[in-house]
């Protein structure tokens, strides 16, 4: 959060508010949101809870503003400046447009990309869709062209259709897998990827510079009658699928396959593009969860709308599965970036795929796909893979192997993007990327992670494995006896006080006496430690990390002596303390228990030892 001082400029002194709060700084914001606030749900909002004399929750919903995350803005939906709502959608807007204006001069003739995901909440009218349109009014009344989609499409269209239009950016209203109270606004560049620093504190510098609404701003619309509007939909979507073949490399197999698989959009956007991507892949339709087919921005039938929660969240998929016989359950979260999968074994009990064993199947076939279709003169050092730096190793391992090339970024799939457009840009080939939370990107038509891509492409895998006999979770077994072992448990505390979050991590900094981190945990030594958050790494000669800094998130990583390598993070869209932990071995069975039964033991000493749940009021994840 950024507080709101006098940087944002002075408020009408004749403007009088019902009622003091008797702070003089409280006084200045609910004046500005009384003044600002067109919306007439969330000003009653205010004004109910200033006639309350509710002056601490008017504190914290005014008196601070979003700052940018994970390659944008993500809160609950309501009335402040620290929520997603008309109002701080377009002064955020606003801001964009000032600083897009000062990077590109030929704004008004490339124009920017808007989408919107099926969102919505009847107490303060944020729907993602008016959000979209608001945020289309605010360029619109600039004379900035908009490509803003007529209806509702997975955020990888955003960034794809950056790429395709060559507009200068795209914004995404989503908040993604998150609780039904939230939304967000998610940008890209012009090169198609999440926008990274400097360009978030650019923007946030823009939009302090800018609060104050402009008259044409409110005017939602001109998103249906401006000449500058112009709809995607048909366009993109057709070159989409057009783009997918360049990712499918066993139609005629698709076609004849017995394999049946389920899919479920989890009430989100995902239903019509996952049906269309298996047509284009040669297969049958796969058969829709018909309670979570269609949007519902309440997501009825889930606790939680994050296919990456496991079994518990996929029930409804399993057992429509086993009704139907079909084998395989793809499961895309409600915009549809990101990819779970659930295959039956022949026991019939279910086995729900990490999202790094996943990974361990997508990159090997990737890899298998490229090389039985390798075109001539194309050499194998010049093909990437990437992961983020708190996911599994296991490319890695196949890269030493196969001899093709693995870097490793920092969390968030904005630092992939990135980096994989700088490597197509010289001329390397990139075959997939991913990160642990259940993020794949197969190919580079978009430089995101793509739920409705990764679906496709792991039928066809599936497909491919039973022709030959096999299934996926045979196959993984085998990339494990062919490139070692790599054992991977990650999972979260909930943690809803900043003060608990910033009191962990500075006591890791200052564990036995001052800038000193931890030299065991328990009765395992530790032989590195990685701070991206300072950047500091005891592995290097000058003590520096070699991944960018990242001052806006907590991340420390040990390394220790026996070889385990374990992460504790934030998240950058919700209150988690995430922990990462991984240990990686030859092949052999007997290496493998050992391998899961050490790292048990680390994670629990972890957990105890430098998270101290009791102590700080960490809530173990409800899955």
């Amino acid at each position: 959060m950024m507080m709101m001082g006098d940087a944002v400029g002075d408020v009408n002194s004749n403007l009088l508010i019902p009622r003091s709060t008797g702070d003089p700084q409280l006084d200045t914001a609910v004046c500005r949101w009384l003044r600002w606030d067109k919306n007439p749900k969330t000003k009653a909002q205010i004004e109910t809870l200033l006639q309350n004399g509710m002056n601490k929750e008017l504190r914290e919903r005014l008196c601070c503003r979003m700052s940018f995350g994970t390659a944008g803005l993500r809160s609950a939906m309501g009335a402040g400046f620290c929520y997603i709502n008309d109002l701080t959608v377009i002064q955020t807007t606003q801001g964009m447009y000032h600083y897009l204006e000062r990077c590109f001069p030929d704004l008004k003739q490339r124009g920017l990309v808007v989408g919107y995901d099926t969102r919505g909440q009847v107490t303060s009218s944020c729907s993602s869709k008016r959000l979209a349109k608001l945020t289309a009014a605010v360029l619109l009344s600039k004379g900035v062209p908009v490509y803003l989609f007529s209806k509702y499409v997975p955020t990888p269209f955003v960034p794809y259709a950056v790429q395709k239009l060559r507009a200068v950016a795209g914004i995404m209203i989503t908040a993604s897998h998150n609780r039904k109270e939230d939304n967000g606004y998610k940008v890209y560049w012009e090169n198609a990827a999440q926008i990274i620093s400097p360009h978030d504190k650019e923007i946030l510098k823009c939009i302090e510079e800018s609060i104050e609404p402009w008259d044409d701003s409110w005017k939602e619309n001109l998103a249906d009658s401006s000449p500058l509007t112009k709809d995607p939909l048909k366009e993109i979507t057709n070159s989409y699928m057009e783009d997918l073949r360049m990712v499918c490399f066993h139609r005629e197999i698709n076609m004849k396959t017995p394999l049946k698989f389920v899919h479920t959009s989890f009430h989100g956007v995902g239903h019509d593009y996952v049906q269309s991507a298996f047509k284009v892949f040669g297969f049958s339709p796969p058969i829709p969860v018909p309670e979570q087919k269609d949007p519902d921005p309440n997501f009825s039938t889930v606790k939680c709308p994050n296919p990456e929660e496991g079994e518990c969240v996929l029930e409804l998929s399993l057992r429509l599965a086993e009704k139907e016989e079909a084998r395989v359950v793809v499961a895309t979260d409600p915009d549809a970036d990101r990819l779970a999968v659930a295959e039956q074994q022949d026991t019939g009990c279910w086995k729900v795929f990490t999202g790094n064993e996943l990974a361990a199947l997508l990159g090997w076939w990737m890899f298998f796909c490229w090389e039985k279709n390798r075109a001539k003169g194309s050499a194998v050092s010049d093909v990437y893979m990437l992961a983020t730096t708190v996911s599994s190793t296991i490319l890695g391992a196949i890269a030493s192997k196969e001899g093709f090339q693995f870097e490793e970024t920092l969390p968030g799939f904005k630092w992939i993007g990135n980096r994989v457009k700088s490597l197509l840009e010289n001329g390397k080939t990139v075959l997939f990327a991913f990160e642990e939370s259940i993020g794949f990107m197969c190919g580079t038509a978009v430089l995101d992670k793509d739920g409705v891509s990764a679906a496709a492409v792991v039928a066809e895998m599936a497909s491919y494995l039973d022709k030959n006999n096999m299934n996926m979770a045979r196959q993984l077994v085998k990339i494990y006896e062919t490139y070692g072992y790599h054992i991977s448990k990650t999972s979260y505390f909930l943690c809803y006080d900043p003060a608990s979050i910033k009191r962990i991590f500075e006591r890791l900094r200052n564990y036995s006496s001052p800038k000193k981190y931890p030299e065991y945990c328990g009765p395992y030594g530790i032989l590195h430690v990685r701070d991206a958050t300072t950047g500091y790494d005891s592995s290097q000669l000058n003590k520096k990390s070699v991944l960018p800094l990242s001052k806006s998130s907590q991340m420390i990583t040990f390394t220790f002596q026996n070889g385990c390598v374990a992460t504790l993070r934030t998240s950058g869209t919700e209150p988690k303390i995430k922990y990462y932990a991984e240990m990686c071995g030859t092949p052999g069975q007997g290496e493998k228990l050992f391998l899961e039964e050490e790292l048990k033991k680390v994670i629990d000493l972890l957990v105890e030892n430098f998270l101290e749940p009791s102590k700080n009021g960490l809530i173990w994840r409800s899955a």
